[in-house]
């Protein structure tokens, strides 16, 4: 079929988002392959539309109105894993990467466990817990240009920081990853602490799209927030997690517009009672870009 043939109107972003919540994106498709996606990158050029790719809808808050372009779900989720080297398309869960390895008993991705993602979105914001980032164990990184010209970029040409990767500053679709792990004894055993940590101290039976902030260097993002007394509180359909301050869930109803004022309301709270400013980690998904 054609790319044209495979685009879905209307489809509801809540749908694909982790916080479950967006209104409808204007046109949509599903990518499985390479030259799938290269293929949609040069229709993306002719028509001139805009367009935006998720993974497993984690770490963003699509607008209450929806998306007026194209969302693109990547689904490129091959696998191929010899001794420790990884090749892995950008659609594949990154959690379940780090539970492969680690009953493997290779090292390096177990803090990938619980992390409610894709490899594409893992390396876009260079997704990390416990001091590890993806970027730590990364090799090269594959994607595609403005042109719709595959490439690929070895780890020591790219800059990574703190959540933060070059891809967040050019227009590229991530398609793949490549990985260098080392045997590490007991590496499943740390992944099923990492796991067993994460289910009890974080929210991971209500929706929401992960940390919300980002942790500044001094002090932990949900310690800020706890310690001003803002667990539990609530703005229409959204809440600060009870269990872990830096999550905001959605209680069922929540809306993009009462995360983001009630995200407004803890910044404005931490900075005048502790003097750190909070910066966002959820990325927000305009309507129009």
């Amino acid at each position: 079929m054609s790319i044209e043939a495979r685009l879905e109107p209307n489809k509801p972003l809540k749908e694909l988002s982790t916080f479950g919540i967006g209104g409808p994106a204007r046109l949509f498709i599903t990518i499985e392959t390479l030259d799938e996606m290269i293929a949609l990158r040069k229709y993306i050029n002719r028509e001139k539309i805009p367009y935006w790719v998720v993974g497993k809808g984690s770490n963003s808050l699509f607008d209450d109105r929806g998306f007026d372009g194209l969302v693109i779900l990547n689904k490129i989720d091959f696998i191929e894993m010899e001794e420790g080297s990884l090749y892995v398309g950008a659609g594949y869960s990154f959690s379940l990467l780090g539970a492969q390895t680690a009953r493997k008993g290779w090292g390096g991705l177990e803090f990938a466990s619980g992390i409610p993602g894709s490899v594409g979105g893992a390396i876009y914001m260079n997704a990390g817990a416990g001091g590890a980032e993806a970027c730590d164990v990364l090799t090269s990184v594959g994607w595609i240009d403005v042109e719709g010209n595959f490439i690929e970029t070895p780890r020591k040409e790219l800059t990574f920081s703190y959540r933060t990767s070059p891809f967040q500053k050019k227009e590229a679709m991530i398609v793949s990853g490549r990985f260098q792990l080392e045997k590490v004894e007991g590496a499943r055993k740390k992944q099923l602490e990492i796991i067993a940590y994460r289910t009890g101290t974080q929210p991971y039976g209500d929706k929401s799209a992960g940390c919300i902030f980002r942790n500044p260097k001094e002090k932990g993002a949900g310690a800020l927030i706890e310690a001003c007394g803002l667990k539990g509180k609530r703005i229409g359909g959204a809440e600060v997690s009870p269990m872990h301050a830096n999550f905001i869930v959605n209680r069922g109803d929540a809306t993009a517009a009462d995360v983001l004022e009630l995200a407004r309301f803890i910044q404005e709270e931490v900075r005048q009672k502790t003097g750190h400013n909070l910066q966002m980690e959820v990325r927000k998904v305009p309507h129009d870009v």
